[in-house]
């Protein structure tokens, strides 16, 4: 565990969500009423079906054609499955993203409730619910994340938690799109479980850490010099090619 704290305490994203999630605990707290325990459920929950969408649809989607566009998205995505072990790609180098995403998703959620509520009831329980209960999932994934991809001891969750997401890493990028713990419904919701036997079907060794791409494409020969990594996937940083 505190190895993984210590990937998550430099995580520029979570540093950028720490005060908005204070302030809305602050808030929580001066403004009390029951129905904040239901926005934080709802942000929670909410939060769970971004991660699933984003790392099913966004993350995964065709590999742009666009060099500029490509390399984003190998920094984002791409890049780290072609080297799972390497903190650097935890996660994408945008780390304003989660902030911008979710103060447009409090004023989206304001303009929404502010008919039914008012101005002041629905920008606050708009915010309790993205900044504490969806920060505090965002916050769980990075940590169920991290503890999966670091070589550290770990109890039977943690070991559950590995099991889980690595699956997608090695065996089928096609599935398994939820990473936090206990999330596996969301896949069997949408029908992308890990099923054994269709990841064998379609398992290849060549293409499998590249997303199915073909490793010496070269969008990701050049995206891989671009972020100064090895130039082949699996293999860490300053490792010899030879």
């Amino acid at each position: 565990m505190i190895a993984t704290l210590r990937v998550l305490i430099h995580m520029g994203s979570l540093h950028r969500l720490a005060p908005f999630w204070l302030l809305a605990l602050g808030l929580m707290i001066g403004f009390w009423t029951p129905w904040f325990l239901l926005a934080i459920a709802y942000g929670v929950v909410m939060q769970f079906f971004v991660e699933y969408v984003m790392h099913r649809f966004l993350f995964h989607r065709a590999p742009p054609t666009d060099q500029g566009v490509f390399n984003d998205l190998y920094r984002s995505h791409i890049g780290h499955h072609e080297f799972p072990t390497d903190p650097e790609l935890f996660t994408g180098d945008d780390h304003w993203y989660a902030l911008r995403f979710a103060l447009i998703s409090v004023a989206l959620h304001s303009a929404i409730l502010w008919p039914f509520l008012g101005l002041q009831a629905a920008f606050l329980w708009s915010f309790v619910a993205l900044f504490l209960g969806s920060g505090s999932a965002f916050a769980f994934y990075e940590y169920c994340h991290t503890l999966a991809h670091l070589n550290v001891p770990k109890g039977r969750i943690g070991q559950h938690i590995t099991r889980t997401h690595l699956a997608h890493h090695f065996q089928d990028h096609h599935a398994t799109f939820h990473v936090s713990l206990g999330m596996g419904w969301i896949d069997r919701l949408f029908g992308t479980s890990h099923d054994p036997a269709v990841a064998k079907s379609r398992y290849d060794r060549e293409t499998m850490l590249s997303l199915g791409m073909d490793p010496e494409d070269l969008r990701l020969v050049t995206a891989r010099k671009a972020y100064g990594l090895p130039p082949r996937p699996g293999m860490k940083r300053g490792e010899s090619a030879g």
